[in-house]
């Protein structure tokens, strides 16, 4: 496939220039004046895998505002109703994504010019197919945002676009090959394995890396493509794979402004928890709340089947989240043991975890809001240690008479373990390889392991990332359900009833009463029949074990499958960019109630009009954030 990558010689130059770490400080000539031959190809690996790991600017856009939001790691609007910002994809696209391809397409131009001319290194081969390994992963994220791509990635000017079908081909086609011709013999010296931010540069987890990313790319097609995604995911299953603690894909972040400052650092972004993350975690695992809070919390533990508050004229009641028109004036009874420490109880001030964003006014620590007649203050509600998830959508006239939700001191917000750059970005862990594994498995596909060891496998390695792994036992045989109606263990197959009883008190004449609960019919999948076999219980466990790190693959499998039960946001008014969605139907889930895409910028109408026009022939509708890509459910 060499000759799908024609050269850029003109961008080696600038590149080297802009290395993160300006490594051509260490190279006894003028760099203006370096050869093909004294240019170092970790240099460039080490720029793009470091870029790409985003700066502040492009992180708040991309993977805070476009894909924790589409992927409901967190509660916002935007993409969640169907917009989009032609700036911030602009950036994205030509700005950033093109700079990160770039830097890998000179890696393995100038690895293999060196090769070719015999100046090459002992390790120089290695480092070629790592940067194969390494541009697969970024094609495939430009794809999954927009669609068809080209497949000459960015080289040249005005390259010709790929279908998506063409373009997962290529990249399966890649890791495949890459992976095969890692010398895992070869090592490199020190000062090489310092340029790898990854695996410094250990082949063997490389090779597993390639394997495990097959699988995900290969299991992207199995609604579309199943001869095609079973034959892919069975050879590179049956490869070494990624499937330990210490062979994470993971960068670590550091404070500041530039390209490893962690991605969630922004002061000005809430990260307020979705409705969606309640809902899925709520009750999940049989865990007592009691258990896992702070002895000055556990009062505010409320009963079990306790729904909370009723204020249903002042949330909105035109949604399909269970709990709609409910406040959770406290905590809730039992939960996924990793939902308290992804994200942070209101007022809960002594936590070492809470996030106290932004610094510049006390909002964090303002925990009483009030509620009004839509003039007035009729009610003032304290959120200090309560626990409630925001739905998306337009929330009209109840809306305007709420000041509680959505607000920074009454959330529940990402942990300021993820806030501050002192941790690491993960970009695969274990656990994925083990639910890619139990769900081929479930499959029939060849595996090897069963598909209950790989869903046990997976839930528990993520546990042991939350420093709750003593739960495992526990948390894994429980039969309850959560509020989708899905439980933990994996023998538990019975679908809930259709509704449960709960106790709620109203929230203005403080009566109580009861109130039957349904389990939402989450109608893309199975038509709404199947709340919890097999398939729901591994995409419910990957998409809390993702969250908060990898929220486009919690994009991509809803987009795949309609899994896990997204809510549909509020439709009190029109949402102009979700036409379908109306007053009418908000019990029922569609596709076309949740973004698919990102729209191209604006700009490649202008600079490759021929391109777009292929792309947009390709995609197969109009070049609309509601557009379906070739592997999404449609």
């Amino acid at each position: 496939m060499k000759n799908r990558y024609t050269g850029i010689w003109s961008l080696l130059t600038v590149l080297v220039m802009a290395s993160s770490c300006n490594k051509f400080d260490e190279i006894n000539t003028n760099p203006l004046a370096a050869s093909a031959d004294q240019v170092q190809v970790d240099y460039f690996i080490n720029n793009s895998i470091v870029s790409s790991q985003m700066d502040p600017h492009i992180a708040e856009r991309v993977f805070i505002l476009y894909w924790k939001t589409a992927g409901r790691q967190q509660a916002g609007g935007g993409i969640s109703s169907g917009g989009y910002n032609d700036g911030w994809s602009s950036d994205y696209y030509s700005s950033y994504m093109s700079g990160w391809l770039n830097a890998a397409n000179s890696a393995i131009q100038v690895g293999n010019d060196q090769v070719a001319k015999g100046t090459n290194k002992l390790y120089t081969k290695n480092l070629v197919q790592v940067a194969r390994i390494w541009r697969v992963y970024l094609m495939s994220e430009l794809s999954d945002n927009f669609g068809p791509i080209p497949v000459n990635s960015f080289q040249g000017t005005n390259p010709e676009f790929a279908s998506v079908k063409d373009v997962y081909y290529h990249l399966l086609a890649e890791l495949k090959d890459a992976s095969a011709k890692l010398d895992l013999a070869v090592v490199n010296p020190d000062a090489v394995k310092k340029q790898d931010p990854a695996f410094q540069y250990d082949y063997n987890k490389w090779k597993r890396y390639a394997n495990s990313l097959r699988m995900r790319l290969a299991m992207r097609l199995s609604e579309i493509d199943a001869v095609k995604a079973k034959a892919e995911f069975e050879e590179a299953a049956a490869g070494v794979l990624l499937t330990a603690a210490d062979q994470t894909f993971k960068v670590t972040e550091r404070n500041g402004w530039d390209a490893l400052t962690g991605v969630m650092s922004r002061e000005w972004n809430a990260q307020i928890m979705s409705a969606t993350y309640r809902n899925l975690t709520y009750n999940l695992g049989g865990i007592s709340s009691t258990n896992q809070v702070a002895a000055g919390l556990q009062a505010s533990v409320k009963p079990d089947n306790y729904i909370g508050l009723r204020l249903q004229d002042h949330f909105t009641m035109k949604t399909n989240d269970p709990f709609a028109g409910y406040w959770l004036d406290g905590l809730p009874n039992k939960i996924d043991p990793r939902a308290f420490k992804a994200f942070i109880i209101p007022g809960d001030f002594a936590n070492a975890n809470f996030n106290s964003y932004p610094s510049w006014d006390n909002t964090a620590k303002t925990t009483a809001r009030t509620l009004t007649d839509g003039t007035n203050p009729i009610k003032t509600i304290d959120a200090k240690y309560t626990w409630n998830g925001v739905t998306s959508g337009d929330w009209g006239v109840p809306g305007s008479k709420n000041n509680l939700r959505a607000f920074n001191g009454t959330m529940p917000r990402t942990s300021n373990e993820f806030r501050t750059s002192a941790s690491s970005r993960v970009f695969f862990a274990n656990w994925e390889t083990y639910f890619l594994l139990a769900e081929g498995a479930a499959r029939g596909w060849v595996s090897p392991m069963t598909a209950k060891a790989a869903y046990e496998a997976g839930v528990k390695a993520n546990l042991d990332y939350w420093g709750v792994g003593a739960q495992s036992t526990a948390y894994l045989a429980s039969t309850d359900y959560n509020n989708a109606g899905t439980s933990v263990s994996w023998d538990h197959v019975t679908e809930p009833s259709a509704t449960r009883t709960m106790a709620f008190k109203d929230g203005i004449t403080n009566v109580d009463g009861t109130v039957q609960i349904k389990y939402p019919d989450n109608t893309i999948y199975k038509s709404g029949a199947v709340k919890n076999d097999l398939l729901t219980k591994i995409i419910t466990q990957k998409f809390i074990a993702q969250t908060p790190w990898l929220p486009l693959e919690t994009w991509s499998d809803h987009r795949r499958l309609g899994l896990p039960f997204f809510e549909n946001p509020a439709i009190e008014n029109p949402l102009v960019n979700m036409p379908n969605l109306t007053a009418g139907n908000f019990m029922t889930v569609s596709v076309k109630n949740f973004p698919q895409r990102l729209r191209y910028p604006s700009g490649l109408q202008n600079s490759n009009a021929a391109g777009y026009k292929q792309a947009i022939g390709f995609l197969g509708g109009e070049d609309g954030v509601l557009t379906p890509l070739w592997w999404a459910k449609k």
